[in-house]
């Protein structure tokens, strides 16, 4: 008697089906949402609700991480006095950094004070911050390297995720990297632990303007092989 298929239903009893497909208005919902999303940079004084920042950050964990560490953390910021001391604490590098590399004064106080404007004017902060905590450790500098970049891919992962979800909620957001150039003095400013290196400032809030900017054709940006 010839073998029996493992494919026969009657003994395939620890497979698991497939997961349906994506169906194609609900992919082209998400196409849509894609498209549209653009970076805010003025927002309305309405605040937004504490629940619903704890949503964006529940959609924001669950994107891929490497080893599945997860080694993103956030730092919420909305009082305005925390807002307003880290926009200056950070301004005051700023403006020393612009000053060395031979700027006019009236030009580093203009851009200081558009940066200070769009601190201060969100109704919400969040900065996306990485950790090797949980990650693995290497003796080596090769190894090492990758690990801390497989650990900020994570991060940024976490954060498209969370300026996805901000759009589909009809809020705006703006990411900034400043903190990349003052990551200590972020995290002096904010009180965070040592091992938490801030990655970004996501503004967030309701949209005071609106924006539309093609994208290059993506023939330029692909090769297929």
């Amino acid at each position: 008697m010839p073998a029996m298929s493992i494919w026969n239903q009657d003994v395939r009893h620890d497979v698991i089906a497939p997961p349906a497909a994506i169906s194609p208005p609900s992919l082209a919902a998400f196409l849509e949402l894609a498209r549209t999303r653009r970076s805010i940079r003025r927002y309305a004084p309405t605040p937004v609700a504490e629940d619903l920042v704890e949503t964006l950050l529940n959609a924001a964990i669950w994107a891929p991480s490497a080893h599945n560490r997860q080694p993103w953390r956030f730092c919420i910021v909305r009082s305005p006095e925390m807002k307003a001391a880290l926009s200056k604490r950070m301004a005051d590098a700023w403006r020393q950094d612009l000053a060395n590399d031979g700027a006019e004064r009236e030009t580093i106080e203009r851009r200081i004070v558009v940066s200070h404007a769009r601190l201060t004017g969100a109704p919400v902060l969040i900065v996306p911050c990485v950790t090797l905590a949980d990650m693995d450790v290497y003796p080596d500098p090769v190894r090492s390297q990758a690990e801390w970049t497989m650990a900020v891919q994570s991060v940024a992962l976490a954060c498209q995720n969370l300026l996805l979800a901000a759009h589909a909620a009809g809020l705006g957001t703006c990411w900034m990297c400043a903190p990349l150039f003052v990551a200590a003095l972020v995290r002096q400013a904010l009180d965070l632990p040592e091992h938490w290196q801030p990655q970004a400032i996501l503004t967030l809030g309701y949209p005071a303007e609106e924006k539309a900017r093609a994208r290059a054709p993506l023939s330029e940006r692909v090769v297929w092989r």
